[in-house]
């Protein structure tokens, strides 16, 4: 594929049992709507104890779905998507707040994320991966990921990419090259995938190809760029519920 090309996102994750965690952040074909889609998988069943929720404000959080089987909160318990008054964050741990904190006090995401590290999980020494989205001029977004800079997790490498918005055009990037013990981590720049005007056929197109034995729970969030209204849809298997 030439790096200038944008393919289905249903593509570039067939086959692949464990991409673990994924943010894609994008613009909607017609170039009306900004788009975000966060999945997680889980191999573990403290991992697979989980479900989106959405508060009254419009943030997404990861809320256990029996609470009495939750061994470690610490790293799968936190707030994925969460709204200032012209930005929008998403990001797969806690670090959402880190952001969050850091807008909102005039900061500035890689400010941020200069304070925080990847996930203490060794030897997986999980990515943090993140989106941020902005409003205030127009709409463009960042992506980064935090990664162990080797094998023994004794330094953080820290990547950031900023994209203008484009019609059609979203990026993807997720924790996990594939399945692995101990899991490789992704590598490279965020891929191109395609956007289109149908919130249903991204979102359950999504959905179906990632691996049915480790998706637990899939947000997709449009969102109309006049006037910021939203159609969102949450997938969560442990409920079995479309919303």
């Amino acid at each position: 594929m030439n790096k200038q090309e944008q393919v289905p996102i249903t593509e570039l994750l067939a086959g692949n049992s464990y991409p673990g965690r994924g943010i894609v952040t994008g613009m909607s074909a017609d170039g009306k709507r900004a788009i975000i889609a966060y999945f997680i998988m889980g191999r573990s069943e403290n991992s697979r104890n989980r479900i989106f929720e959405r508060k009254e404000n419009g943030d997404i959080i990861t809320a256990p779905f029996d609470p009495a089987k939750v061994e470690d909160p610490s790293l799968i318990i936190y707030s994925a998507i969460r709204k200032t008054e012209n930005a929008l964050i998403v990001t797969n741990g806690d670090q959402t707040d880190t952001i969050y904190d850091s807008l909102l006090s005039g900061g500035s995401a890689e400010q941020a994320l200069g304070t925080r590290t990847f996930e203490p999980d060794a030897p997986n020494f999980t990515p943090r991966i993140s989106s941020v989205l902005h409003f205030a001029d127009g709409f463009s977004y960042q992506m980064s990921i935090l990664k162990s800079a080797d094998a023994a997790g004794s330094a953080c490498a820290r990547y950031f990419f900023e994209y203008p918005a484009l019609p059609g055009l979203g990026h993807l990037i997720h924790t996990y090259v594939g399945d692995g013990n101990p899991l490789p981590s992704f590598s490279g720049e965020p891929k191109r995938v395609e956007i289109p005007d149908d919130i249903d056929a991204f979102a359950d197109g999504l959905w179906n190809v990632l691996d049915k034995n480790n998706k637990i729970s899939l947000c997709v969030r449009y969102i109309d760029l006049a006037d910021g209204t939203e159609e969102e849809r949450i997938y969560n298997r442990n409920t079995e519920e479309v919303k």
